[in-house]
């Protein structure tokens, strides 16, 4: 039997899917094979990459170069900063980092393009070159545009975009730690939220993270990150030690996301006396940075790179004087700083770590220095590195469950569950007192109202739902044909619709966007010598509406509706009163909210520049 002629390979991928007619679930577990496969090949290739790297320069390069002196080090973090440069020239941008993909992953639209191969080289040069950061958040990245590029060509719903994002970055942090449960949290508790934890996305995720793992252990090893030594607990009165711990591991995150926003403003000139920095060509800054890093790796080389070496010795108790971890301790904040700073690429998570390490290492001699007779009742400094390590990563990034579980997942080893708990608990408890993070500025940005000031974030608390809704939104049967259905939203200048069942029950939300996607797929069909199957040029509204609904109520404040929005990127959500939920009275969109909210600003600066005018009888 002779094959058809497709025109173009949505066509092909449309006919075998007609063909063989997946579920919508089956489909998404195959993506999901799909993005661990490509991220774990791409995580492979990454860290070999970051490898060739750093022998040609550290080891090959020193090699022809380090007979002239010491201070030939100093050139390897230079050369690697003058690669940067030339590609930031070239390129003039390495494309969105995850919180921009994240925030496309809602809506919002990309206004830069995805560079996925040429932010991984130029991470691979920055990390193999010696600048202080990490793999860990390039490998995340490298999933997430794994994840949002096959979702961009298959032109998938917003929300399934959102799905196969968060899979793509629990992905690349599985495989880049080996740590594919940790992978897994973090997708669920960072990116998609905290309310996704539902069966299907765990799925989706889990069968991603575990994919990824799988081929990163073939390409580099089945060995985890760090090999991490055995833990003991010497006495339960230890635990408030370990709260100390988690005390002071929120101080240092604190000081370490602190002073890279400082780094980042000095060189983009907004820091009064260092304007001057402003004013060089973006490509000279990575030079720069890799000046200043490379002078201080002459004194204290421990601060070149990933630094896991550094941290592997603390681990097993390697003998540190105090005032060595302290001096690496400042020293690596510092670099790490001036690298993220300055336009190297790299991730954080590696950095955290190496800092959380020092500062559990020290902590420890600290307490065993001033209290010598608690040495008895405490553990080995190794036991405090790693609690420190997953204190103060947890902090950094507020992810408090992703970095118990990593490091648990690390150990295998369940007695230091509940020292970790403490400390980490402990930890991101305390940031988020000293800093704590508010939904109202993404909700903004959502909603395209994030140039507002911080005291008129306070309109989404004010503001009803029933003050924003639709109290007449279009309706539609759910026996209506997708053509019918796109007639009547033309028509009627629609958005979006609610589908009714015979019974005058809502079944489901169509959007233009869902139509749009279904008449494409007809378009694919229209060139092929079979023609339209007859399944889907007879598809009604129940075929491609949204079945799982979300619903919100007449009188809670528009800031909660949007989070609940939020979660699952939706565009708008019925509206019910709290006494009758079965009765729908009207329908809750964003572009409705984004009107409302700038009304309502425009009303409170009528109130406060504008003098009250007299009534009229």
């Amino acid at each position: 039997m002779e094959q058809p002629a497709f025109p173009t390979p949505s066509a092909r991928l449309a006919h075998i899917i007609n063909r063989f007619q997946p579920s919508p679930e089956t489909i998404v577990l195959f993506l999901a094979v799909l993005i661990g496969s490509g991220t774990g090949m791409g995580i492979v290739t990454f860290h070999y990459l970051i490898q060739l790297i750093h022998d040609l320069m550290l080891e090959n390069l020193m090699g022809a170069i380090g007979i002239w002196g010491a201070w030939t080090l100093a050139c390897v973090p230079s050369l690697g900063g003058l690669i940067v440069g030339l590609m930031r020239w070239r390129t003039q941008d390495f494309g969105p980092g995850l919180s921009s993909l994240i925030a496309a992953s809602q809506g919002t639209e990309i206004k830069r393009q995805l560079r996925p191969v040429t932010k991984m080289l130029a991470a691979a040069v920055s990390l193999g070159s010696g600048a202080s950061l990490g793999p860990e958040g390039p490998s995340v990245e490298i999933g997430a545009n794994f994840g949002m590029l096959l979702s961009l060509v298959l032109q998938v719903s917003q929300e399934r975009r959102r799905l196969l994002l968060g899979a793509g970055a629990a992905a690349g942090l599985a495989a880049g730690f080996n740590a594919p449960i940790a992978g897994v949290f973090f997708a669920l508790e960072v990116v998609l939220g905290a309310t996704s934890f539902a069966t299907s996305a765990v799925s989706v995720v889990l069968l991603a993270a575990v994919v990824a793992a799988l081929i990163a252990q073939i390409g580099l090893g089945a060995q985890p990150a760090f090999a991490l030594p055995v833990y003991q607990v010497r006495s339960p009165w230890e635990l408030p030690l370990y709260l100390g711990l988690g005390l002071g591991a929120s101080l240092v995150s604190l000081t370490y996301t602190g002073s890279i926003r400082i780094a980042k403003a000095c060189f983009a000139g907004q820091v009064k006396s260092l304007e001057f920095l402003g004013r060089i060509p973006l490509p000279i800054h990575p030079i720069i940075g890799g000046v200043v890093v490379g002078i201080v790796a002459l004194q204290f080389p421990q601060i070149l790179g990933i630094g896991y070496e550094t941290v592997q010795a603390m681990l097993q108790d390697v003998e540190f004087s105090l005032q060595l971890l302290v001096v690496l301790l400042v020293m690596k904040l510092l670099m790490t700083a001036i690298s993220a700073g300055s336009g190297f690429i790299g991730g954080l998570f590696a950095p955290a770590m190496f800092l959380g390490a020092s500062f559990g290492s020290a902590y420890a001699k600290i307490l065993a220095l001033v209290v010598p007779a608690i040495g008895e009742y405490m553990a080995a400094p190794p036991a405090y590195a790693m609690v420190g390590m997953a204190a103060v990563l947890a902090a950094s990034v507020r992810a408090p469950l992703t970095a118990i579980l990593m490091l648990f997942e690390l150990t295998r080893d369940y007695r230091i569950v509940l020292p970790l708990m403490a400390a980490v608990g402990l930890s991101v408890w305390v940031v988020e007192r000293i800093k704590p993070t508010s939904n109202s500025n993404s909700n903004l940005q959502q909603i395209g109202l994030a140039e507002l000031k911080d005291d008129r974030t306070e309109i989404l608390q004010q503001i009803l739902v029933e003050d924003a809704m639709l109290s007449c939104p279009k309706k539609l049967p759910a026996t209506l044909g997708v053509l019918e259905a796109a007639t009547e939203m033309i028509r009627d200048r629609a958005r979006s619709a609610l589908v009714f069942d015979q019974a005058e029950q809502l079944v489901g939300i169509i959007s233009l966007e869902d139509v749009n996607r279904a008449l494409s797929l007809w378009e694919n069909y229209q060139n092929l010598p079979t023609g339209i199957p007859d399944n889907i040029s007879s598809q009604i509204l129940i075929d491609i509406c949204t079945t799982e609904i979300l619903y919100a109520w007449r009188d809670e404040p528009l800031s909660e509706a949007l989070d609940r929005m939020a979660f699952r990127g939706l565009h708008q959500l019925p509206v019910v009163a709290r006494d009758n939920p079965d009765r729908i009275l009207g329908l809750l969109e964003r572009e409705q909210i984004a009107l409302t909210c700038n009304l309502a600003v425009t009303r409170q600066a009528l109130d406060q520049y504008l003098p009250i005018l007299p009534t009229t009888n």
